[in-house]
């Protein structure tokens, strides 16, 4: 297509592997354009554990054909953004002496490194290293020290890791089908950094990330992330009590819980209760199927979840009172009557954040939650990286430069 600034990103899920090949506008870091979406099954996971390495390739494989062959160009390096169950963020902090009477870009980065050097995270690898506060000698809460006069400096980190033999295999799978890793991006970081603004970081702002396995929660204030949490119960949780409450097939249940699920119809105004004729889905399933007895088993699983991420709430005193909303994301949302039991479980505003391309063709393919993770991983590409270096330079390692990342990170 004669464009130089081709960029890949992919996003690996248990359920869905989706690959993007955008560009952005030289003139204009902002336009992005979106070639093509290739999405293949993920078969191969489960729990974040890869079950089976030549099926984990070849769903990769199909993802990337399918975004190659409708944008017609080939790809060799790309962004990756994921979930693990095995991901975990700890804090540390760290003092350094300030030589010079004013703090520079060395001196953070030197304090960022020791923070993360002075972690015991036996059989793990550190993926990023985010910044929440600093204190310039007794001034607490500083942001951006770069240019302050102060003779010490300490600084309070967010370290990100996650187990060491799991990326080795996802990392492996990758460079065997020919793809060059640039960056790694954990969607525990990816839909905050994307979706949140700087106003919404100011105050508290709760994000949350219902996956098909897990949910996540990320909590910002003061521009600087707080608290984060993974709780291991998802989507597919909703398909596995379907079935068994209906002693009916994954298959079956699946296409139940996306065709004729909503939650709190008992409770609804004027709700007349439906049947199902189970036949039309499976030609072997012969019975029919209340409505609302399939709503009491979707509401009841997601009021665990809401239940647990209150509990996490009441742990740093948030419990009710984010004055910036509930951020929710990622395709699990989209169930009907979501936002209303959002609202009456938290008992806060809440809001889903949907993913829209400047490009009025791509709108139609990627305007859906669904899209959301892999969208943030195209954001954050663009906005933590160097385009004209961006497919020249020779990475040797995953994470070519951390700290030049985090220094970015910063508000």
């Amino acid at each position: 297509m004669g464009i130089s600034n081709i960029i890949t990103t992919i996003d690996i899920g248990s359920s869905k592997i989706r690959t993007i090949i955008w560009y952005f506008e030289t003139e204009s870091q902002e336009d992005f354009h979106i070639l093509w979406v290739g999405v293949s099954e993920s078969n191969a996971i489960r729990k974040w554990n890869i079950l089976d390495m030549e099926e984990f390739k070849n769903n990769l494989d199909k993802s990337l054909e399918e975004a190659e062959k409708m944008s017609w160009e080939e790809i060799s390096g790309a962004y990756l953004s994921f979930n693990s169950s095995s991901f975990e963020v700890i804090k540390n902090k760290w003092v350094v002496a300030i030589s010079g009477g004013e703090i520079a870009e060395e001196d953070i980065d030197r304090a960022l490194d020791m923070a993360k050097n002075w972690v015991d995270l036996p059989n793990r690898e550190i993926l990023k290293v985010i910044p929440e506060n600093f204190i310039v000698d007794l001034e607490k809460w500083v942001k951006n020290p770069i240019g302050m006069s102060a003779r010490k400096m300490d600084v309070e980190a967010n370290i990100f890791s996650m187990n060491l033999n799991i990326l080795n295999n996802i990392k492996k799978a990758v460079s065997d089908i020919g793809i060059e890793i640039f960056d790694i991006y954990p969607n525990l970081l990816c839909a905050p950094e994307s979706v949140l603004s700087k106003r919404q970081k100011e105050l508290w702002v709760v994000c949350i990330d219902i996956w098909a396995a897990t949910t996540w929660i990320t909590i910002y204030e003061e521009w600087s992330l707080k608290y984060s949490w993974v709780i291991p119960l998802g989507w597919d949780n909703v398909t596995n009590d379907i079935a068994l409450g209906l002693r009916t097939s994954t298959t079956v249940a699946e296409k139940l819980k996306l065709e004729f699920a909503e939650l709190d119809l008992e409770h609804k105004e004027g709700f007349s209760d439906k049947e199902i004729e189970l036949s039309s889905l499976d030609m072997w399933e012969e019975w029919t199927l209340s409505i609302e007895y399939l709503s009491k088993i979707v509401t009841a699983r997601y009021d665990e979840i809401f239940y647990f991420v209150r509990e996490e709430l009441k742990k740093i005193g948030r419990d009710g009172m984010l004055p910036e909303w509930a951020i929710c994301v990622w395709g699990w949302t989209k169930i009907k009557w979501f936002v209303d039991l959002w609202k009456k479980s938290l008992k806060l505003p809440v809001f889903i954040w949907v993913p829209v391309s400047h490009d009025d063709f791509s709108d139609a393919s990627i305007s859906d939650p669904v899209f959301a993770s892999v969208i943030w991983t195209m954001i954050l590409s663009n906005k933590y990286s160097v385009p004209s270096k961006m497919f020249t330079m020779n990475i040797s390692g995953l994470f070519d430069s951390i700290l030049n990342t985090f220094k970015k990170l910063l508000p």
